[in-house]
């Protein structure tokens, strides 16, 4: 189905298998769990000044930085066992990264600071919109110019150092901002009471539609890029396997709208998980199993066998803790934020 070869066999097969897909998992969760705090951040500033704020920021504060290990995890595997790749992408995606994570210092500094602050607590609030919103779109650019592809020559990145920066990328810097706004949104609705929580609703539904849009153009547009995805999606027998996943998504997309006009509070947030989760299929689909697109697949750019194993020994131990870990904080700090937080509640 996928168009690649059976010239490798045993753990030469299947190690570069199994850490694509303990990657492809490690981004996941990034994705899922980050990508709601940075959508509580894109809705801040548009939020009542005040309590509203305290209480969407106390919402995702014991959390937000354990969500972040995760983006650890993927770019150190990335390093440890597919280091051709991690030295193609990063030269050609230095300057998105780079914003990315400076955009991620200061939403972080916000946190600690917004709730000292008195006088300077706009600056800390508009930090911490600006940082996610910032990080956020970096991180759709970075999407956009992956699924895109990269020029390279042997095992170097060949092309320019503004590459990334295409209407393709800018396209899904938008969505993911939409995206995120969702994740946040139906977080707050879950996570928040009262006037807050109808807010949040409304912003939900809005955050949907663009979602729903930004997904329609950039699926509309990925078969044109190339890489033989047009002939994965269009092509028989392969429809008759990934028509469901436009069908699935478009189901799930209607569930979300029924399940905020309905009052639900938890059912959003979780059916807007499923819709990234499908999104992230989706794009399996389309690059499977080139991890530096056009050319260069996951057997392509393993390091040596021995390598993969030593480094599986290691996050066969960290994978499962920080899993623990996250299930764990998740669980203590379950419920509602309470309408009249103790900001000081923060530490």
């Amino acid at each position: 189905m996928f168009g690649f070869g059976n010239e490798y066999e045993g753990l030469a097969f299947w190690l570069p298998l199994v850490w694509a897909g303990l990657l492809a998992l490690a981004v996941a969760m990034y994705v899922v769990i980050d990508g709601f705090d940075l959508g509580v951040g894109i809705l801040f500033t548009a939020a009542r000044p005040g309590n509203w704020r305290d209480r969407m920021m106390l919402s995702v504060a014991p959390i937000w930085d354990g969500n972040e290990t995760w983006l650890v995890l993927g770019g150190g595997g990335l390093f440890a066992v597919f280091s051709v790749a991690y030295a193609i992408l990063l030269p050609a995606l230095y300057l998105p990264i780079i914003l990315m994570l400076i955009a991620l210092i200061f939403r972080g500094v916000a946190f600690e600071f917004r709730f000292k602050a008195e006088r300077s607590q706009v600056v800390w609030d508009n930090a911490f919109h600006y940082g996610s919103l910032i990080a956020t779109f970096a991180q759709g650019m970075v999407l956009g110019a992956f699924v895109q592809g990269f020029q390279t020559q042997g095992r170097e990145f060949a092309g320019g150092t503004f590459d990334w920066l295409t209407p393709f990328s800018i396209m899904t810097g938008i969505g993911l901002v939409c995206g995120y706004g969702l994740l946040g949104a139906t977080w707050c609705v879950m996570k928040t009471s009262g006037e807050l929580e109808i807010w949040s609703r409304i912003k939900a539904k809005q955050f949907l539609i663009g979602t729903v849009v930004s997904m329609a153009i950039v699926s509309a547009w990925v078969p044109f890029l190339g890489l033989h995805i047009q002939w994965r999606w269009f092509s028989w027998p392969n429809l008759l396997f990934v028509a469901p996943v436009p069908l699935l998504t478009a189901f799930v997309c209607w569930r979300i709208w029924k399940a905020i006009e309905d009052g639900r509070e938890v059912a959003p947030f979780l059916l807007s998980i499923a819709l990234f989760l499908l999104g992230f299929l989706g794009l399996a689909i389309s690059l499977f199993p080139y991890i530096v697109p056009p050319k260069l697949t996951i057997w392509q750019a393993a390091n040596a066998t021995s390598a993969l194993q030593f480094a599986l020994v290691g996050y066969a131990v960290v994978m499962p803790l920080t899993l623990a870990y996250t299930a764990y904080a998740y669980w203590v700090f379950r419920g509602k934020i309470e309408e009249n937080p103790n900001a000081a509640s923060y530490h």
